[in-house]
């Protein structure tokens, strides 16, 4: 056979390898992500594919189309939407849940390099708020928080604001040896010729040599901080030198070593800092992913009660506009017979003209809430069906006939048991407390403990033109006879020890605890001002939620009067007492108080939006589960309190669609 065809046939039995391990960890990957099973912070093994940790993972691409829950609400050219079907559709595919979800995923990885001894990178904890609407985000301006690598937050504690610090000691200690062993291989063939001043070393002018090399080493650290080496090395030397006994000659060596730090760097504690901050990194997301959904459940039901309210809003547009235009006509007509004067109608047309006026710019008003809740609740509005469809609110706002009052201090309670950013700091926290014991242990001078054992091994032929004083007959042998030397301790090496490492000034030490110690204290304070934070807010929201009450009773009111008020100004013209300019003028109070009274309510609910926010209590009260949203995918619907069907829903399918 050819040595063409030999190679040829190799690259082909590589090839066919290559190609089925990627298949096979590709199938692996796809149905692990099928299964929500991608777990970041474990390795790929060396079983049953040996090159598996040597190969680039594939991450899946993420989902750019909507979920089916979309389809099922999207009827003849309407989306009909309740407010649990909102927040439901944007737990599923709103883009700011879907980029705070990979912050997960990017945690795990830190543990992985954790334990394998590196540092961590950290973890992102700010809000993603690219989605506008809401009271939140404007247009043009990109989503805050929203970079590859994570969000622009820190993980609470000092540092994390604009203009803080630009590094922290987070992690800072004593180096740490790495837990992945390592192994390092050295092999080569090597001719030299030396040129000789003199045969009184050689026997020879010119001295020349072959050698081949072949050397292995293994490492690795442990948490203890240990660290473990064995030295596996040897070497065949040819020479045509007359004063070498042996050629070739076959030397071989081992050794094995143990390090251990007795003062700086020694015990689980500094050597497992950054597996323990990398744990409580992974905490810290899943805490500021569940802020996301609070932040984004929150805002989803704000831009629905938008939604209503300019939904409302139109409806009392339209039917301001039809009593102007009935009026207009029927004024009209009473011209014709010489009833009224002409300069009546030329007043009605003005009421008609401001009327329409006021209906485009309410419709409008629609059109821009119904944007901003699909784009709120889709991943991507490509589908022209969709980008056209109209929304119709199907839940409206209801208010109880008394309101509950929770005393602010179990307010307050909550707040603090349930605030997603109070649990992050109080996590960072013990992270800088692991950093200000790790470099308190750095500052301590390097004494290692070193031991190892090893041994000797030589072996080789007798040099056929050997020219030097008589040795003896020397029996032939090789590798095996250097080997059985070699573990026969014929010539042991062995040793113990201490390496000593004192650092006269230890400045950096120095400067690195001191500041450990002030960015913990700087984290302590920064705790206590957002727990003062929160009970402000709590406070504030539980104002803003009886204030809101007070409002919608009097624009209730006010809507009373104002109805009462036209009723009386209709009943005065049909007995000839009134004007049709004055009845016009009686429903534009009227609509104008039908729309006050309408925000009024917007308000309200908003507010309880708010204070649910404000407590922590979100998720609890709509019945949401974190793991649902986690997958982005929702089995049970979530439920709120203080809404209600709206009546006139069926009649809304003769709404005209939005262009």
């Amino acid at each position: 056979m050819s040595r063409s065809v030999i190679y040829v046939g190799h690259y082909a039995i590589q090839r066919v390898f290559k190609v089925t391990l990627s298949l096979g960890i590709l199938l692996t990957a796809l149905v692990a992500t099928a299964q929500n099973l991608v777990d970041y912070s474990k390795p790929v093994s060396h079983f049953p594919y040996f090159v598996g940790p040597y190969l680039a993972h594939q991450v899946p691409p993420p989902s750019f189309g909507n979920t089916p829950r979309v389809e099922t609400l999207l009827k003849n050219g309407k989306l009909r939407l309740s407010l649990p079907d909102a927040v439901t559709l944007a737990l599923e595919n709103n883009l700011d849940l879907a980029i705070a979800r990979f912050n997960l995923s990017i945690a795990d990885t830190d543990i992985m390099r954790a334990k394998a001894g590196e540092s961590v990178r950290g973890v992102a904890t700010g809000l993603v708020q690219g989605t506008p609407g809401g009271g939140i985000g404007g247009f043009g301006s990109g989503a805050p928080g929203a970079g590859a690598g994570g969000t622009s937050g820190g993980a609470g504690g000092a540092g994390s604001g604009a203009l803080g610090l630009v590094q922290s000691t987070l992690g800072t200690g004593a180096p740490i040896d790495s837990y992945d062993p390592i192994i390092v291989a050295g092999m080569s063939i090597d001719h030299a010729t030396f040129p000789q001043s003199s045969t009184v070393l050689n026997g020879v002018q010119s001295l020349q040599q072959n050698a081949g090399v072949a050397n292995f080493n293994y490492a690795q650290g442990f948490a203890t901080g240990t660290l473990m080496t064995l030295e596996f090395d040897n070497d065949r030397i040819t020479s045509n030198s007359l004063f070498g006994i042996l050629s070739p000659e076959l030397d071989t060596r081992f050794r094995f070593t143990l390090r251990q730090h007795l003062l700086s760097g020694f015990g689980f504690g500094p050597n497992l800092r950054y597996v323990h901050i990398a744990r409580n990194n992974r905490e810290i997301s899943d805490v500021a992913f569940r802020g996301q959904v609070i932040a984004t459940v929150s805002q989803i039901q704000n831009i629905y009660w938008d939604l209503v309210n300019a939904y409302e809003d139109v409806k009392v547009k339209e039917r301001s506009l039809e009593l102007a235009e009935k009026t207009l006509s029927d004024d009209r007509e009473q011209v014709k017979i010489g009833a009224i004067a002409p300069m009546e109608v030329m007043k009605a047309e003005s009421e008609e003209s401001a009327r329409s006026q006021d209906l485009l710019l309410s419709q409008n008003g629609l059109q821009l809430q119904e944007l901003l809740i699909k784009n709120a609740i889709t991943r991507n509005l490509s589908d022209p069906t969709l980008a056209s469809a109209s929304v119709v609110p199907t839940d409206t706002m209801s208010i109880p006939e008394k309101e509950p009052v929770t005393p602010i201090q179990d307010l307050i309670g909550d707040a603090q048991a349930h605030r997603p950013e109070l649990a992050e700091a109080r996590m960072d926290l013990n992270n800088r407390e692991i950093t200000r014991k790790a470099t308190a242990n750095a500052m301590k001078p390097n004494v290692d403990f070193v031991a190892w054992y090893g041994a000797y091994g030589l072996a080789g032929l007798e040099n056929a033109g050997y020219n030097g004083p008589p040795v003896g007959p020397i029996p032939p042998s090789g590798l095996g006879t250097a080997l059985s030397a070699l573990f026969k301790n014929n010539s042991p090496d062995y040793a113990v020890g201490l390496n000593v490492t004192i650092p006269l000034r230890n400045r950096g030490a120095q400067a690195d605890q001191i500041r450990s110690q002030l960015e913990y204290r700087q984290a302590q304070l920064h705790l206590q001002q957002l727990q003062n934070q929160i009970g402000i807010e709590v406070r504030n929201a539980q104002f803003a939620l009886l204030q809101n009450r007070s409002r919608v009773e009097a624009a209730r009111k006010a809507r009373d009067l104002a109805q009462q008020t036209f009723d009386v100004e209709q009943k005065k013209k049909a007995l000839g007492a009134s004007t049709s300019n004055l009845v016009l003028q009686a429903d534009r109070d009227l609509a104008q108080a039908e729309s006050n009274f309408v925000e009024a309510m917007s308000t309200y609910e908003k507010s309880i939006v708010e204070l649910d926010r404000a407590t922590g209590l979100t998720l609890a009260h709509a019945g949401i589960e974190i793991e649902e949203a986690v997958r982005g995918e929702v089995q049970q619907s979530p439920h709120f309190e203080g809404v209600a069907p709206r009546k006139d829903a069926a009649l809304d399918e003769s709404r005209p669609q939005s262009n």
